[in-house]
C-alpha cells in the first residue's frame, strides 16, 4: 500500500517560489507515476504536473509550464514540485498522487490516481 504525505506549503507573496514535497513510504513507490494536482477555492481539482516511475517524462499544465518543475528521487522516495514566480492564482491546496497503472505518467484526470496525499495549503497574496 502506497501512502503519500504533502509538505511545504506556506503563504507568500507574487513573485515568490516554493517547493512543495511528496514523500511516499512503501517499496513500489518507484513504480507509481506521480501527479500533482490543485484544489483552489470554490473549483475543481486541477491537473498541475505529473512524472513518470523513472523520472524520465514529465507534463504541465499550460498555467504552470516555464514556472514550475516537477522531479523525483526514488532512492529517497519523494516527489518534488519547485514553484516559481508565484501568482495569486497559484493559491490552492496541493495534492500529490500516485498511478500505477500509467507508469510512463501524464494523467491529467483525478480518478485515475490510486493514492493520494492529505494536501498542503498555498496561499500567494498580491
Amino acid at each position: 500500500q502506497l501512502q503519500l504525505a504533502e509538505s511545504g506549503g506556506e503563504t507568500v507573496q507574487t513573485g515568490d517560489s516554493l517547493r512543495l514535497s511528496c514523500t511516499a513510504s512503501g517499496r513500489a513507490f518507484r513504480n507509481y507515476a506521480v501527479g500533482w494536482f490543485r484544489l483552489p477555492p470554490g473549483e475543481r481539482r486541477q491537473f498541475v504536473a505529473a512524472i513518470s516511475y523513472n523520472g524520465g517524462k514529465t507534463y504541465y499544465a499550460d498555467s504552470v509550464k516555464g514556472r514550475f518543475s516537477i522531479s523525483r528521487d526514488n532512492d529517497k522516495n519523494m516527489v518534488y514540485l519547485q514553484m516559481n514566480n508565484l501568482k495569486p492564482e497559484d493559491t490552492a491546496v496541493y495534492y500529490c498522487g500516485g498511478d500505477i497503472a500509467r507508469k510512463e505518467g501524464g494523467s491529467i484526470y483525478p480518478g485515475e490516481y490510486d493514492h493520494w496525499g492529505q494536501g498542503t495549503q498555498v496561499i500567494v497574496s498580491s
